[in-house]
């Protein structure tokens, strides 16, 4: 299958592949200690990871993005004083086309980036879709943030179909801050059961876009109908300190395991089974606690600054929730700017994580590989390949300009991510990492928005093309 432009998020149905999979090799994929597993609908004899070890190294991550913070507290981001001029797509466009440019420096009208979904695949056919995302100035650019907007449509002919909108909105004088991510889905995924670290969960695969060409053995396709209603609101405290609260929606219907049989069971429904959960539809529906550090002066290209989010996720089943449980989730972007003359060489990194404090989380819902805002994260493996109760991602890249007018970038980059499991294996004890380089065309200088195309290679022969709209983070 070869895709063009930016491909909605796991939407993958594999072929089917007949083989029968061993008690051992299941339970290695959903477990990382030889004992028995728990009678199937058992939920209360559940094995619990020891959780010393990882308790000790989220405080110190913590403790390192305090001081992250407060050393970038004051920090002034320097202006772009390279010549010749900016160049983007649009400018190369309408000089080939003769068409009058924008001389305009204004930032207050509208911006829109857009890239066509384009494949084909013999299990859910043609597949065209299109992302756009669109930005606007709500106030002063010097105290109020960039508001960006995503959409998303996918159609596949034998029946994939996705509705994706998401938001991250400024008012003026940054006096609140909206977040969203509104989804209505039909579609599926790859899944390599739970854990990292593990050699029973390698798959390896070339992909192209997040659609693997080659399907392993190791691997589960799962297709289900998926309605997401989240939204954030906050309220400024200080010059860059918000807080916050909001709700989400994760609704799962119709989940079927396309390799489910009698003499097969896949991961999904033995975790289901084992804990107690419908395997065919569950729900994980809550409120969240917010609080945010953001100085970055850009959202979608920043030249220096910190963001940081940090929330308590509530599910609840007063709300409609399978169960009741407690998460800490957080982002963390940190951004160096490494030169005065062009600070557009810039030394980024990321921190994602998320960890179940309390309570049980349906399969589905688990965080996992590409699982944060955009789904960018994880290059070199497709979304889902990794996943677990507890999930912490590492990223940091370099980006450089290569050409004078800016038309043209690069950046390298490196990640590593781990998952726990279901049984003795707590997060930070096993790790799978990736890296790679890639090429970033300006697509619109007023926004910042580019065009990407990296180049990755992880663990067990996971590579790929990976495409998109903007930065990663």
């Amino acid at each position: 299958m070869v895709t063009f432009g930016i491909p909605d998020q796991r939407m993958m149905q594999a072929p089917r592949i007949q083989f029968n999979l061993s008690p051992r090799r299941l339970f290695a994929m959903t477990n990382s200690s030889p004992l028995s597993p728990s009678k199937p609908g058992n939920h209360s004899t559940s094995i619990r990871p020891s959780n010393s070890y990882w308790k000790r190294s989220l405080i110190a991550f913590l403790t390192c993005i305090c001081f992250a913070i407060a050393s970038d507290a004051q920090q002034q981001i320097l202006k772009d004083t390279t010549t010749p001029p900016v160049t983007d797509i649009l400018d190369v466009g309408q000089r080939i086309f003769k068409i009058a440019e924008d001389t305009s420096e204004s930032i207050s009208e509208p911006s829109m980036s857009l890239l066509p979904v384009i494949g084909y695949n013999p299990s859910f056919g043609g597949v065209l879709g299109v992302n756009i995302v669109m930005g606007k100035q709500k106030g002063d650019p010097s105290n109020t943030g960039y508001s960006v907007y995503a959409f998303g449509v996918t159609y596949g002919t034998k029946g994939i179909l996705t509705f994706q909108a998401r938001h991250n909105v400024f008012q003026s004088q940054n006096k609140w801050n909206f977040q969203g991510n509104w989804q209505f889905s039909k579609y599926g995924l790859l899944d390599h059961g739970l854990g990292t670290g593990n050699d029973v969960l390698c798959a390896g695969q070339f992909s192209i876009g997040d659609y693997p060409i080659t399907l392993p053995d190791s691997v589960f396709p799962i297709k289900y109908n998926y309605v997401r209603l989240f939204e954030k609101a906050y309220r400024k405290l200080g010059a860059h300190t918000y807080a916050g609260a909001g709700i989400s929606f994760d609704i799962y219907d119709k989940v079927n395991d396309v390799l489910l049989t009698d003499t097969t069971i896949t991961p999904h429904q033995f975790y289901s089974l084992k804990h107690g959960f419908n395997p065919g539809k569950y729900s994980a529906n809550g409120i969240l606690l917010a609080f945010q550090f953001n100085n970055r002066e850009h959202p979608i290209r920043s030249y220096g600054g910190v963001y940081f989010d940090i929330n308590l996720r509530f599910d609840q089943k007063w709300m409609g929730s399978t169960r009741n449980s407690i998460q800490l989730l957080y982002d963390f972007r940190k951004y160096w700017s490494l030169s005065k003359q062009n600070p557009e060489h810039v030394l980024a990194f990321w921190h994602w994580g998320s960890y179940l404090l309390s309570g049980e989380l349906p399969y589905l819902e688990m965080p996992y590989t590409g699982s944060d805002t955009y789904n960018r994260s994880g290059r070199a493996y497709t979304i889902g390949y990794f996943r677990g109760p507890s999930y912490a991602y590492f990223e940091t890249e370099y980006r450089y300009p290569i050409t004078r007018n800016k038309l043209i970038s690069g950046v390298v980059f490196m990640n590593f991510q781990t998952a726990s499991n279901d049984a003795l294996q707590s997060v930070y004890e096993g790790w799978n990492y990736g890296g790679g380089a890639g090429f970033r065309f300006l697509f619109q200088k007023k926004s910042r928005s580019a065009v990407c195309v990296d180049f990755s290679m992880g663990q067990c022969g996971s590579n790929g093309i990976f495409f998109g709209l903007n930065e990663v983070f």
